[in-house]
């Protein structure tokens, strides 16, 4: 048996795969056991109803999809009158996220969803990046993000995951912004901005122009941004963006993530939420790992040589001469 079992901060989950945000609901429950699940992120929710983008709203790319849905929600009333207890009829700790345009009502959302007793973690997601996609989110500035965590931290004594984006200039700095504010975890990341264009219309192919791009295309490029902001920070971090197979679960873990989170596979095949959870066993059983939150930060990172000292090194000192044969 291999002990699937990871820790994010304060929270306990029984392994270390959920699904992101606005990738989820209790349908899903028709199809899978989601109870089997390590937790239940639901879909950004905020304090008045909103219709959302204009339609189209997703787009197929080569590498993976574009998307401009704009957040639409019933309210947060709605949210915690309706949603939560549905929720709650499920075993995995239940993850609320919500969004705000002031720092003042992610406070005043925080205390209000973070108290109900149904909800074990508050993700603020301050990154979205078709709500504002000309910038301006709160996860594109240290300061602001400093700003907006420190009054959610001051409003809930539950855990907070700070979501953060891979459009700002320095991810590293916001989430050590972030972590500086209080937050108990960082969810690396949310979507990264991005046009498709229909050449027939010449027109965006998203009706709001620009939206979030997701899939295996942005993949190394999240999962960069993962390593570095785990080896600044020392609270956990979770994984999230481009993820269709167990090789990349593990990969997001060696580059420094404890758990991740599932998006675009989810459009693609539902049922791939529990199918990660026993590849992710067999995987390690292959590999004698007894324990998966073993492989967090495990990637081997040698220190690199200089480009000159390796072409000034003999042969066999500093670099190696491979030799194939035909047949290889």
């Amino acid at each position: 048996m291999v002990d699937l079992s990871v820790k994010i901060g304060r929270t306990h989950l029984k392994n270390p795969i959920m699904p992101a945000s606005g990738c989820f609901s209790t349908d899903i429950a028709q199809i899978v056991d989601v109870n089997r699940l390590g937790a239940l992120v639901a879909k950004t929710v905020s304090r008045e109803y909103r219709i959302g983008n204009p339609p189209p709203r997703v787009a197929e790319l080569e590498c993976g999809m574009i998307n401009s849905i704009g957040l639409p929600t019933k309210g947060i009333e709605y949210f915690l009158e309706h949603q939560v207890p549905d929720y709650a009829r499920f075993t995995p700790p239940l993850v609320g996220s919500i969004s705000a345009t002031t720092a003042e009502d992610f406070e005043a959302m925080t205390r209000e969803v973070g108290g109900h007793p149904d909800v074990d973690v508050v993700e603020v997601n301050i990154s979205c990046p078709t709500r504002n996609p000309g910038g301006g989110n709160f996860a594109m500035h240290e300061d602001h993000t400093f700003n907006v965590v420190k009054r959610i931290r001051s409003a809930t004594d539950k855990p907070v995951w700070v979501k953060l984006s891979p459009n700002a200039g320095d991810v590293v700095a916001i989430g050590q912004a972030a972590e500086s504010a209080g937050a108990d975890a960082l969810v690396v990341s949310n979507t990264l901005l991005g046009l498709k264009i229909n050449i027939d219309t010449f027109r965006p192919a998203i009706g709001n122009k620009f939206g979030g791009i997701s899939g295996p295309g942005v993949k190394p490029i999240i999962m960069r941004m993962v390593h570095q902001v785990s080896q600044k920070v020392k609270i956990p971090v979770i994984g999230c963006g481009g993820i269709v197979k167990v090789e990349d679960v593990v990969e997001y873990m060696l580059a420094g993530a404890s758990a991740v989170m599932l998006g675009y596979l989810i459009f693609r095949n539902p049922s791939a939420l529990t199918g990660m959870i026993d590849d992710l066993e067999a995987w390690c059983q292959s590999r004698g790992f007894a324990r998966v939150a073993d492989l967090t930060g495990a990637m081997i990172d040698d220190k690199i040589a200089e480009t000159f000292d390796a072409a000034a090194a003999p042969i066999g000192q500093g670099h190696k001469t491979f030799v194939l044969s035909a047949a290889e």
